[in-house]
């Protein structure tokens, strides 16, 4: 099976390449280092030729109001393409619990997102997933200074980028979906807590005091980014990915 990955050299495609390639297929990244941008679908008909599958890995450079433009433009090059292609199966990458927070102006661009997707004439899969170990740091980073760290109450479970490669790859060798797969890590946390997990084992002795007004997690209701029932559980937890 020929399977183009958009968003192919980053770090859930690169990941995506090398599953697929291991179990026989010919997959091939793409990206704006190998002369592919969705923005302007310069190399699209010539990625996408004789591609039995397309995986769109790619993701808005920012998080804020500019986002759903990136996602209408590139949603439109890659379907278009697709379509006249004749590629039999377009899979996206999407968050869990994406259509519940609508204050976040990136969530609505998932959103706008996979709605494009599934207008479109290209049989569909989307595979929802929660935020990934590795984006912990990051978001710990967003309301820390050098004396503590300021973090919500915010039910999450997370998983490992790994995981959520072997997840779109195992979608994107199977029969179109024509919807949702929800993927998640094995464990539920506060993110309060899941930052005192995180310091600890950085050595890290600053204190974590909740606020359930920091970070853009704040935004997220009730228990939105948590796996309903159904989804699929990644095998990997987090103080086990921690630990290596």
């Amino acid at each position: 099976m020929k399977i183009a990955v958009m968003g192919g050299t980053g770090l859930i495609g690169s990941q995506v390449v090398r599953i697929l390639r291991a179990a026989g297929h010919d997959a091939v990244p793409h990206s704006q280092s190998t002369g592919v941008d969705l923005l302007t679908g310069q190399g699209l008909p010539e990625a996408l030729k004789d591609a039995d599958v397309v995986v769109n890995l790619t993701n808005s450079p920012t998080f804020d109001d500019a986002s759903p433009a990136f996602f209408q433009t590139t949603m439109d090059n890659l379907l278009t393409a697709a379509e006249r292609a004749g590629v039999g199966h377009a899979v996206v990458l999407s968050i869990v619990g994406v259509d519940q927070v609508p204050d976040l102006a990136y969530y609505r661009a998932k959103v706008l997102q996979e709605d494009i997707l599934k207008a479109s004439k290209v049989p569909y899969s989307i595979v929802r997933a929660t935020q990934f170990f590795e984006f912990v740091d990051a978001v710990i980073s967003w309301t820390s200074d050098e004396n503590g760290v300021r973090l919500p109450s915010t039910p999450v479970q997370p998983m490992a980028a790994a995981d959520v490669a072997q997840a779109v790859a195992d979608v994107s060798v199977g029969a179109p979906l024509r919807g949702v797969r929800n993927v998640a890590g094995p464990d539920v946390f506060a993110l309060d807590e899941l930052g005192r997990i995180t310091l600890a084992a950085h050595g890290d002795q600053r204190t974590v005091t909740t606020d359930d007004s920091a970070g853009m997690f704040a935004a997220a209701p009730g228990d939105v980014l948590i796996a309903k029932e159904g989804a699929v559980l990644a095998p990997t937890s987090y103080r086990e990915w921690l630990a290596r």
